[in-house]
């Protein structure tokens, strides 16, 4: 299973966001499909029945999609970078991306990349489109990455080193610099690194220049725990918002949403038991840290 999973958090049309995904990357497909309970309704606001959640897999990796209501917008702090063989993939990846986006970093050829864009799609995400230089690997197709701006700015080789700390089979890999005459960026903060949490590929950027975003709820990392015991240690570790503690979910200390969760949720959410799902969610909901004993108890 994998450990990490990008959670996109959208107003209502994860299905239809979903569709596109799987339509045109590789190996798309819907992995479950999941449906509001009646329990919480006063909470989530959502009909009862309608779409929860849909986990899906591209490019062989699993990404999860939630519609619950237009809370939080997706924001160029965390993006997805997309590495192809040749243009022409990029080229027919970014036509579909582009349309009705916006694009952030025009289609062109970069000192670091001879064919690179940056785009939000017409739901907000992000994805960075690159051709790798000739003969270099590809030794992951989709790559979470994230943007230290505003008052993070400067802090994302910190965080590479802490979150390496905190995750098992974890390592430092590529790290480049600002030099000097790179202003805004301070010299010696980090222009790109990237690194290995739990055996899978992050990278990380940091800009001084000013945007008006930074992290937020609409994109959270999701880590699939074997037990309690790792529940309690990735929540102990990683939370540092004591206020945005709520049903699994938290923040660390720069601002990035985490949820930390018992594998088989998605089995639980589920189940055709509705009264079971509903006394699970109504559990689940007054819960900040997820207590596994109680949440079964109360099933």
């Amino acid at each position: 299973m994998q450990k990490i999973v990008p959670h996109l958090w959208f107003a209502h049309n994860a299905e239809e966001a979903v569709a596109l995904y799987t339509s045109i990357f590789r190996d798309g497909k819907i992995v479950s499909t999941s449906r509001y309970p009646e329990a919480g309704r006063e909470i989530h606001g959502m009909e009862p029945g309608s779409t929860m959640t849909q986990e899906f897999e591209i490019d062989g990796q699993r990404f999860a999609a939630l519609n619950a209501g237009p809370h939080f917008t997706f924001t160029p702090a965390i993006s997805f970078m997309v590495s192809r063989e040749t243009a022409q993939e990029i080229d027919t990846l970014w036509a579909t991306l582009a349309e009705g986006g916006q694009v952030l970093m025009p289609l062109g050829s970069y000192p670091f990349s001879q064919h690179y864009g940056w785009v939000q799609d017409r739901y907000g995400v992000s994805w960075q489109l690159m051709l790798p230089e000739a003969g270099s690997e590809i030794r992951q197709s989709i790559i979470p990455s994230l943007l230290f701006v505003g008052q993070n700015a400067g802090r994302a080789e910190d965080a590479i080193n802490f979150y390496t700390s905190v995750f098992d089979d974890s390592e430092v890999g590529m790290v480049v610099h600002y030099g000097p005459g790179q202003e805004p960026n301070a010299e010696g903060t980090l222009m790109f690194g990237d690194f290995t949490l739990a055996g899978q590929l992050f990278a990380a950027m940091d800009s001084a220049l000013e945007h008006e975003f930074g992290f937020n709820e609409a994109i959270s990392l999701l880590v699939n725990c074997r037990d309690q015991e790792e529940i309690d240690y990735f929540w102990d570790r990683l939370s540092a918002v004591p206020a945005a503690e709520q049903c699994g979910w938290l923040k660390d200390k720069y601002g990035v949403s985490w949820q930390i969760v018992p594998r088989g949720m998605d089995d639980f959410l589920n189940d055709p038991d509705s009264a079971k799902v509903n006394r699970g969610m109504q559990a689940l909901l007054k819960m900040k840290k997820i207590d596994i004993r109680a949440f079964e108890d109360a099933l």
